[in-house]
């Protein structure tokens, strides 16, 4: 009888704990809840957790992370279509057709909750007009650049911008490199540096690319906002500024580029796809991987970008030019390998352990 009501003891001890631990994990989320309720307001998802290992990301962003920068390169290629249109025109009519293309898949993913939630949230707001001016100031650029061929420029402000990249990352975010990674970037950082030498008349273009870019994929990966109504609520912050863009170039005497001819107007609806598309790839994987490992994912579009320049485009490509390529593609060489390595070396000791 004595073992008989020493285990009914233990078993009510055991239903005890039990209780007061559903109690506990109550009070945690209660206590989360509020929290996120007082940073980021009401119905708002918190942003992923970063992992604990600064070097691991999830792979879940990496094909994301390829298709957008694939997407990218080849953009040279569909602004022939549209080179007739002046560029800051250009630049409205994509804000103007990359909102409904946006408020349609918000429509379809049924996530207009959350564009509800992401507008009556103050600190996201302010965040994604700040995000929405830089590529806006990107997009520019870069159009006023292919259209004027400078080519090179454009690829090399893409090229400089996982050095951005990396710098954020690591002294904004806390990321850390290892000892591969950072020979990585000193190979890319002399790769750059040549190509600088040859490039001062056009540093100010790759310098914006760079920088605008790298800000504004900073600035998406610590907002509190989903990548689509993210990209929805920019392109609405950017839409009173791109009608009286339109509504100017209507009035001027030149009149608009949209319009006029059957296939140029269906190119620059056009926009908004290529425009939607890749920066929701982007947002996504930016919010998912680590910030230092997408910025060297990203010399796949530059790299895109320059072979579009020897070959479609007939620029020539200078010595140094060429010394460049050879750096920045050697870095990229020895930080995948790094990534595979500390991705092969857990399997290999769980394999070991078995």
């Amino acid at each position: 009888m004595f073992k008989r009501a020493n285990l009914n003891g233990l078993q009510q001890r055991g239903q005890d704990m039990k209780l007061a631990a559903k109690r506990a994990d109550s009070t945690d989320k209660s206590f989360l809840a509020a929290q996120q309720a007082r940073d980021y307001g009401p119905n708002v998802r918190t942003p992923h957790p970063q992992p604990e290992n600064p070097d691991s990301s999830d792979p879940s962003g990496l094909p994301a992370a390829i298709a957008a920068y694939t997407i990218w390169g080849f953009l040279p290629l569909y602004l022939i279509l549209v080179k007739t249109v002046p560029p800051i025109e250009f630049v409205g009519w994509r804000i103007i057709w990359t909102l409904p293309i946006c408020l349609v898949i918000v429509l379809l993913r049924k996530q207009m909750p959350d564009l509800k939630a992401a507008l009556a949230n103050r600190r996201a707001l302010l965040v994604l007009t700040a995000s929405a001016a830089l590529i806006a100031i990107n997009w520019f650029v870069y159009v006023w650049a292919i259209q004027t061929g400078e080519v090179y420029a454009a690829s090399l402000g893409y090229y400089i911008n996982p050095l951005v990249n990396v710098l954020l990352g690591t002294l904004l975010l806390g990321e850390r490199l290892s000892r591969r990674q950072w020979v990585a970037v000193g190979l890319a950082g002399i790769g750059v540096a040549v190509l600088l030498a040859g490039a001062l008349t056009t540093l100010w273009i790759s310098l914006t690319l760079a920088f605008s870019f790298g800000t504004y994929g900073l600035l998406r990966k610590q907002v509190p906002v989903g990548s689509l109504p993210g990209l929805t609520i920019e392109s609405a912050i950017l839409i009173p500024l791109s009608a009286g863009i339109a509504w100017w170039y209507a009035m001027s005497p030149a009149g608009s580029s949209f319009g006029n001819d059957a296939f140029l107007s269906f190119a620059i609806v056009m926009g908004g796809v290529v425009t939607a598309i890749p920066l929701l790839l982007f947002a996504v994987a930016a919010r998912r991987m680590d910030y230092s490992t997408l910025g060297f994912i990203q010399f796949l579009a530059p790299s895109i970008v320059f072979i579009l320049g020897l070959t479609v485009f007939e620029r020539p490509l200078l010595p140094a030019q060429l010394a460049s390529f050879a750096f920045i593609w050697t870095a990229i060489a020895i930080f995948v390998w790094d990534m595979w390595a500390k991705r092969r070396a857990p399997a290999e000791a769980g394999a070991s352990v078995s």
